[in-house]
């Protein structure tokens, strides 16, 4: 990768073809035939989420709902908000998990791109955006980390520059990193003097996340993704593509997904800033706990109900191995959770059975 300029070089780098990671991704992903637009089999297709794994995932979001409509107070209209629901699997998991008495109440929303799938329930609202004003729940399974992103590397000089990109992938340096971006990596992913270092600059995340939780006149902001916090931030970055189930380099052509670990800490900040009242008690939980919290453990049924009841048995040890995946060290129990109340809900009393080892 060789350094580029400003000015008259940068005007033809970009008549070349030449442009940051965040404008190239967003045209990979969402333009007119975009990674996400164009391809009806849809994320499912190409990576397994813990949507995916199991409806065990939905089954414990239904609790944490039912758990925050008690701590809500029961009102008459309950809103379950599926962000990035790419075919509306967790949202149909999540209604269909709910007591009677509680889906009656709940309004079901999914915010996707793509349009809606043919045969969805016709409880569930297909939107562009979330919805503004409601009360209740909005989960972001795996969506802040598909918001696209700029990245960043360190010069020979040791300087964090812009990274370059063109269709096919290939790379380059562009001009120094600069105003608003340049102080978010100062104050969440600093990168130090030593060329090749790199980091994904976050702010297009914290303006998405912030935005998010202002939708909710009160309730929880849910975030699950693959993340990293300051302090362990991984030095290269974590730039990736995905394509047919399988990691591939990252190219900004449509034929793959393109992905990056969310800075989730510095999400949080914004979120706390949106202009609702947001108290500043956000929490961070590894996806293990959060979910041994809601009644997921993995644990293996007894060996008395094979002799007594050989089907349930079998029923119990299929559940704990979907449960044991959802939770596994090394896998999607790394996931982080960002749980970020809205007016007089406290979001600790949510996961009151987490233990303290397992906190962040």
């Amino acid at each position: 990768m060789t350094a580029g300029t400003s000015g008259a070089e940068g005007a033809r780098e970009a008549h070349e073809g030449w442009r940051g990671w965040r404008e190239a991704t967003e045209d990979a992903l969402y333009g007119p035939s975009g990674f996400y637009r164009a391809r009806p089999e849809g994320p499912a297709g190409h990576f397994r989420t813990s949507v995916h794994a199991s409806p065990l995932f939905a089954g414990a979001v239904a609790r944490l709902l039912c758990r925050l409509d008690e701590a809500l107070g029961r009102p008459a209209s309950l809103a379950f908000v599926d962000m990035a629901a790419g075919r509306g699997e967790l949202v149909t998991g999540v209604l269909a998990a709910l007591p009677a008495d509680v889906a009656a109440r709940t309004r079901a929303y999914a915010v996707e791109v793509a349009g809606r799938p043919a045969g969805l329930d016709h409880r569930i609202e297909w939107l562009a955006e979330a919805p503004a004003g409601v009360t209740g729940l909005l989960f972001a399974n795996e969506w802040l980390d598909n918001v696209p992103v700029d990245v960043a590397e360190v010069d020979a000089t040791g300087l964090a520059r812009r990274v370059l990109v063109r269709d096919d992938g290939t790379e380059r340096l562009g001009e120094p990193v600069s105003g608003a971006e340049a102080e978010w990596l100062a104050r969440w992913w600093p990168l130090g003097g030593e060329e090749g270092l790199r980091a994904e600059i976050g702010l297009p995340r914290d303006t998405a996340w912030a935005s998010a939780v202002a939708t909710l006149d009160a309730g929880l902001a849910v975030a699950a993704d693959y993340a990293h916090t300051l302090g362990a931030r991984p030095p290269f970055g974590t730039l990736t593509g995905f394509r047919e189930g399988r990691e591939t380099p990252p190219v900004p052509d449509g034929s793959c997904d393109i992905t990056a670990h969310v800075a989730l800490d510095a999400c949080a900040s914004a979120g706390s800033r949106a202009p609702v009242h947001t108290p500043p008690d956000a929490l961070l939980r590894p996806q293990r706990a959060a979910l041994h919290a809601l009644g997921l453990t993995g644990a293996r049924p007894p060996l008395t109900l094979a002799s007594t009841d050989p089907a349930a048995y079998v029923r119990a040890l299929a559940s704990a191995s979907e449960a044991a995946e959802l939770t596994a060290a090394g896998g999607l129990g790394d996931f982080l959770w960002l749980l970020q109340p809205v007016g007089a809900v406290d979001a600790g009393a949510l996961l009151v059975d987490v233990p303290d080892h397992e906190e962040q």
